[in-house]
């Protein structure tokens, strides 16, 4: 692993500090953690895209019921 040297404002690196060790990790280990996350996302293709948020996506459509004839009655020409 290779290190790198960064140069950030007094006041970020004060309150990168304080959040992550609020997180209880060290800044070094978040800044992997964001760097990471940027670099992978940048890598996946619209369809993981949507897979990913699909898992989180909730829709509450408390008590209604599906009715195949409303969802096969679609106005093509109206």
């Amino acid at each position: 692993m290779k290190n790198v040297t960064l140069s950030l404002p007094d006041d970020l690196l004060r309150k990168s500090r304080e959040y992550a060790e609020k997180q209880g990790i060290s800044l070094n280990e978040m800044i992997r953690r964001i760097l990471k996350q940027q670099v992978q996302s940048e890598r996946k293709d619209a369809v993981d895209k949507l897979i990913d948020h699909s898992r989180t996506f909730r829709v509450q459509t408390k008590k209604w019921k599906w009715n195949r004839d409303e969802i096969y009655d679609r106005k093509i020409f109206s």
